[in-house]
């Protein structure tokens, strides 16, 4: 039980840079809260007492904002930013490391019994307000973006915008794959950075990871060829990025310039010459 609070309270860390420390985590993230409770309240809808699990459901609704039907299945690693508005139905059923943020809707579109809800692969991210209604599947590693509404089956590794949803990324390019391991290298993460978005400074980015991969693999023939030559030559270890380096580039407020103090006058009362 502890070894699971502790991955819950880890993943907080690792997908929210605005945590700060284990309490505040602890005491001030309703998604984490709602989570908690929904483990509770699953366990005894396995036991069939189903009322008692109900009633801790609507109670952590009311608590969170968010509703979560303890027949649902939450894997490992879960986590909802903000929660307010989420929405998970009876028989959902969510991957490890999967992230929602808040007015989400994990629903149904049938009346009938069964399996009504969706299935959500491991590492899938959904977006602010998107609702993905039907018992199909979101394949592992996939992206829905903020509202849009999803109606049918994503494969693994897309990305889905749109009402009703459509898919606009696939990772299966050699490319693609090239790019991300350069993004690891780097520490650097181009939030699935694609030719299909219009932001000009995704495609400079996306331009910068394929020149600076060709560099890289030429790097590398020379320096198979130096140790071919010289036995002895070793190789360098490559300096890691990190987000403080980028400092100089980020938008931040420019703190307004201080006036300049006029010189003293000099004695003829024109102003001094330094």
């Amino acid at each position: 039980m502890f070894e699971r609070l502790r991955e819950d309270v880890n993943s907080v860390f690792h997908r929210d840079p605005a945590a700060r420390n284990t309490f505040e985590v602890l005491t001030n993230y309703p998604g984490l809260h709602a989570l908690l409770l929904h483990r509770f309240s699953h366990w005894l809808w396995g036991l069939g007492l189903k009322w008692l699990a109900r009633t801790i459901s609507t109670l952590a609704r009311w608590f969170t904002g968010i509703e979560i039907h303890p027949g649902a299945s939450i894997g490992r690693r879960f986590f909802i930013d903000h929660g307010m508005g989420v929405v998970i139905g009876e028989t959902t059923v969510i991957g490890d490391d999967v992230t929602l943020y808040q007015g989400v809707t994990l629903g149904g579109t049938s009346w009938n019994k069964g399996k009504r809800h969706p299935t959500i692969g491991n590492g899938v991210v959904v977006g602010a307000g998107a609702k993905i209604l039907g018992p199909f599947e979101v394949g592992e590693g996939a992206k829905v973006g903020s509202n849009s509404v999803v109606t049918k089956a994503v494969p693994p590794g897309a990305t889905v915008v749109g009402i009703p949803g459509r898919v606009i990324v696939k990772r299966q390019g050699e490319d693609d794959v090239r790019r991300k391991q350069m993004e690891e290298r780097m520490g650097f993460d181009a939030y699935g950075v694609t030719e299909e978005m219009p932001d000009p400074v995704a495609r400079s980015v996306r331009a910068l990871l394929d020149h600076m991969h060709a560099v890289d693999d030429r790097i590398e023939i020379m320096c198979k060829a130096l140790r071919k030559v010289n036995a002895e030559y070793q190789n360098g270890e490559l300096p890691r990025l990190h987000d403080e380096d980028f400092d100089c580039v980020r938008d931040e407020p420019d703190e307004p310039d201080e006036p300049d103090e006029p010189d003293e006058p000099g004695e003829s009362g024109e102003p001094g010459r330094g």
